[in-house]
């Protein structure tokens, strides 16, 4: 009989391999956003008007997110988690290989930037229900005491899919620019066709989550979105925010600061920026695990905490260093804002699953992250790129990622945390769903 060890094990690998191919297909896009998409799709004498209309594609994954929760949330409550992780899948990776193969502004005019939005709306939906499964996957199986450390499995993933992603584009820039724009940018997308082939035959091996199986879980909402509204809301509200740093200070620290170096007036060459963001990726990957364990040891929230604070005191000098162009500092300062950050996003997982009951916990957690993704990581570029252009400083941007650390912080402080061997009822309120409980 297969202990619940090896069970825990297979599924933070199979969460792992499947949201590493997930945020690599989500990834290359955000990186071809910051340096590709704007010219091919949305021509434009000003460049900084054509990073602004990339990013605000970039930024359209993120408003049908929270649908995509719904839909799969639903599937993962009613169904199962993994039927619903293999659809999203499925989904993702059709959305990203058709990216790869769509003709520029230049070759079908307004049909182009079109579909381009169109396709990166499936990708919205394919995350806004992937990451809640694959974390309930995770941290459901795990065992009494290290939900936080098998949880990081599925936040794993989000440093090696942009690890892949940042290294593509790394490698394929020392070929030129010129390579990329006509027709190296292409590679990544469809070659996702092969990872995605891997992704299903991992994911096809793991047992469903113990909490679904044992149908606790709460097969009797008929709707889990309505269950988890009138008995959730509170949570879900908290869920949102507690993730600014985690998903938008994320991407303002890798997609907003490469287009914000790459473009006028710093003109930083891309080689040089997608190679100390491929190596920060790197460190992240390394740093991941060993931050959820610690989860375990010191508290998920002290780690919350510890994240919040030092994202801020290395992201600011982080950005103020790059018009100067010193390459050591941008390598050395782009590797501690991630390293920093991980401490937001490696004890997430279990945070947020444990912030809800068993009863329409995916649909939860999915629309939690979902709404939240979609505020703060959705607009954070493009709210970046427009700051930049009204004040014509940097401060702006860093006066708005710190109100986001102190937002997250609250939000953290006053997060329930309940335990699944605790027992679930029908008739609990939204009033007693929010009291605290102590989670091994």
């Amino acid at each position: 009989m297969t202990s619940t060890t090896t069970k825990a094990r297979r599924a933070g690998f199979a969460a792992f391999v499947g949201t590493t191919i997930e945020w690599y297909d989500f990834y290359i896009y955000a990186t071809a956003a910051a340096l590709v998409f704007g010219p091919l799709f949305f021509p434009n004498e000003d460049p900084l008007v054509e990073t602004a209309a990339a990013f605000a594609t970039f930024a359209v994954a993120f408003l049908v997110r929270p649908l995509g929760g719904i839909i799969f949330g639903h599937i993962g409550d009613k169904l199962g988690r993994r039927v619903s992780l293999v659809i999203t899948l499925l989904l993702m990776g059709v959305a990203t290989v058709l990216v790869g193969c769509l003709p520029t502004y230049d070759q079908i005019g307004l049909l182009a930037p079109v579909l381009l939005i169109l396709l990166r709306a499936l990708q919205g939906l394919a995350v806004g229900g992937e990451w809640g499964g694959a974390v309930l996957m995770s941290v459901e199986h795990a065992p009494v005491g290290k939900k936080t450390f098998y949880g990081g499995f599925t936040q794993l993933g989000n440093p090696a899919g942009a690890l892949l992603a940042s290294g593509v584009f790394a490698i394929m820039s020392r070929a030129g620019d010129d390579f990329i724009m006509n027709g190296g940018w292409r590679i990544p997308f469809i070659g996702s066709i092969v990872l995605i082939g891997v992704g299903l035959w991992v994911r096809y091996r793991v047992e469903e989550s113990p909490v679904f199986a044992s149908k606790i879980e709460g097969r009797k909402q008929s709707m889990p979105l309505a269950f988890a509204l009138r008995v959730n809301w509170f949570p879900i509200l908290l869920g949102i925010g507690v993730l600014p740093i985690s998903t938008g200070g994320y991407y303002l620290a890798t997609s907003f600061a490469t287009a914000y170096a790459t473009g006028e007036p710093i003109g930083m060459s891309a080689q040089l920026i997608l190679d100390a963001m491929t190596i920060a990726s790197f460190i992240e990957f390394l740093v991941t695990l060993p931050v959820a364990w610690l989860g375990d040891k010191w508290g998920r929230k002290n780690v919350m905490y510890i994240g919040l604070l030092t994202s801020v005191l290395t992201f600011v000098p982080f950005m103020l260093l790059l018009p100067g162009k010193v390459e050591p500092l941008i390598f050395l300062f782009a590797a501690l804002v991630r390293i920093a950050m991980s401490a937001t996003y490696a004890p997430i997982a279990a945070l947020l699953s444990q912030m809800f009951r068993p009863q329409a916990r995916y649909t939860s957690i999915a629309l939690s992250y979902g709404v939240g993704a979609a505020i703060w990581a959705g607009f954070s570029p493009w709210f970046a790129t427009q700051l930049i252009a009204w004040t014509g400083s940097v401060w702006s941007v860093l006066a708005m990622f710190t109100g986001m650390a102190i937002l997250a912080a609250v939000c953290t402080k006053f997060a329930p945390q309940h335990s699944d061997e605790a027992p679930v009822t029908e008739s609990f309120t939204a009033r007693t769903d929010t009291t605290t409980m102590r989670v091994s």
